[in-house]
């Protein structure tokens, strides 16, 4: 049937060829003593009105840059230069030098985009193009000559930067647009430097807005566009079919033979301008971004999870665990909170909450509904600045032994040699390849806390607790791994 179907459209082809042959051969002739047919006196039946971006391209492109960035890099002892920010499987993959056998030490060489916000020399780019950078070197389109860039401000979290050059002329600079009136189908343009070929123009469509992508940080919140973007694009900007700027380029999503290609399949994201906008002004005023903080670590309310906690609807974030001496922890909030609304806005995923707490000025009082028990309360949070020795983030998983899995009693001894300087709770020993235990997630040295409501302190309640699992209804189990805890749902099939 493809077959089929293939030969049917290649004769539609044809048949279309011949057709707009016969519209421009005859009607045409051979200029004296040449052998190629000129359009002098063309005029022909048919013409397709197709838009053209050339004329916005032309002004557009005077306030993008190129951009290439000398560094060097330590390779630790036994290490390898594929280190976790340059793997072949990271969105951010862009040009870099396998250092010589033996050195222990290497020069780095890499390339971006980046485009002036303002004529004083102002550039925006992602952190990852100049992040270990010690020299940066800055062209533009109609002006070949390298303009030394310096860093004015960095954010590692939203990956994006802001640079200076110092011009004998006033710089073009793009005109900022709105990226939250962005729809899926709207027409977008990227400019930038792939593969150091320059000023390289693509242009597509906006395949999606408020996209998450897979190993991203709280901060995610991309446009998604199929627009070609590749290595050396970073930074670069996108634009609207208005020629204004309303994202970043930053990533790209590559599967291939070693976890990606790191070119181009037609899904790359971009940094909302919405967005980069807040964080360039912190950048340009502060030197860094100062952001809100709450003092939760928060996982997603699933289906069986919304099940075992008897909730309405599988939506908002858990509170998995609270921080001491937090803003939460003096507003009172407890885990297994469910946070459904804050300062007024919905939480409909876990996700969502990270950004909002970020965008709030610091010392400010917000109001945060949460379901407890059942019921839904309310609770007045004053939010903090969150600082990096605050931030941690990990998971945790558990089970028990029909479930295929073993728990032992948390001894002083065993709790010294996980970490915790708490006895309660029991650690898991062993788990089953398979069993259910694996399937919920469960791993050895994971330390079950409670169990549905009930607190285990040894591993005889923690039988107690699970012996009267009901089939297909799900346990919900609290669980800590190293220093942080999450709920987990055990369910028998």
């Amino acid at each position: 049937m493809r077959i089929g179907r293939f030969l049917v459209g290649s004769a539609v082809l044809i048949a279309l060829a011949v057709g707009f042959a016969s519209l421009f051969v005859g009607q045409v002739t051979a200029a004296e003593n040449s052998i190629w047919v000129e359009s002098k006196n063309h005029t022909p039946k048919l013409e397709l009105n197709l838009p053209s971006f050339a004329p916005i391209i032309d002004e557009l492109g005077k306030a993008v840059v190129n951009i290439s960035t000398e560094g060097t890099e330590q390779l630790a002892q036994g290490g390898s230069p594929f280190g976790s920010q340059r793997q072949f499987n990271s969105p951010f993959d862009f040009f870099f030098q396998v250092p010589p056998q033996g050195k222990r030490s290497y020069k780095t060489h890499s390339l971006g985009s980046g485009f002036v916000i303002n004529p004083d020399g102002l550039i925006v780019t992602n952190n990852h193009v100049v992040d270990r950078a010690t020299k940066i070197m800055v062209t533009f389109k109609e002006d070949k000559k390298k303009y030394l860039g310096r860093v004015i401000g960095k954010d590692k979290k939203t990956d994006l930067a802001l640079i200076k050059v110092d011009a004998d002329r006033p710089l073009d600079a793009v005109v900022i647009g709105n990226s939250e009136e962005l729809r899926p189908g709207d027409w977008v343009i990227a400019i930038g430097n792939p593969f150091r070929l320059g000023h390289t123009v693509t242009v597509g469509i906006v395949s999606a807005t408020s996209r998450k992508v897979p190993g991203g940080g709280p901060y995610d919140d991309f446009i998604q566009t199929d627009a070609s973007i590749n290595p050396g694009n970073s930074g670069g900007p996108l634009f609207n079919a208005k020629g204004e700027v309303v994202g970043v380029n930053t990533a790209i999503y590559s599967p291939g033979a070693m976890g990606s290609t790191g070119f181009n399949i037609g899904i790359g994201f971009a940094i909302p301008i919405e967005m980069a906008r807040h964080v360039i002004d912190q950048l340009h005023d502060k030197g860094k971004v100062v952001r809100g903080w709450l003092g939760v670590l928060i996982q997603p309310v699933s289906e069986d999870v919304a099940e075992a906690m008897k909730l309405e609807e599988a939506s908002g974030a858990l509170v998995a665990d609270v921080l001491p001496e937090s803003p939460a922890a003096r507003a009172g909030v407890k885990r297994g909170d469910v946070i459904v609304s804050y300062d007024g806005r919905k939480v409909a995923e876990n996700d969502d909450l990270p950004l909002m707490v970020a965008d709030t000025p610091i010392d400010k009082v917000v109001k945060l509904d949460v379901i407890r028990a059942g019921k839904e309360r309310s609770l007045k949070v004053k939010i903090k600045e969150l600082e990096e020795d605050k931030v941690s983030q990990e998971i945790t998983q558990t089970e028990q032994e029909k479930l295929g899995l073993s728990v032992q009693d948390l001894t002083p001894d065993i709790a010294k040699s996980l970490g915790v300087e708490d006895t309660d709770g029991v650690v898991v020993t062993n788990v089953m390849p398979g069993s259910v235990a694996e399937t919920a997630g469960l791993r050895r040295g994971d330390i079950i806390l409670e169990v549905g409501s009930l607190k285990i302190e040894s591993s005889e309640d923690f039988r107690e607790a699970t012996q009267n699992i009901s089939k297909g209804k799900p346990m919900l189990l609290l669980v800590r791994r190293e220093s942080n805890t999450i709920f987990l749902t055990l369910k028998i099939e």
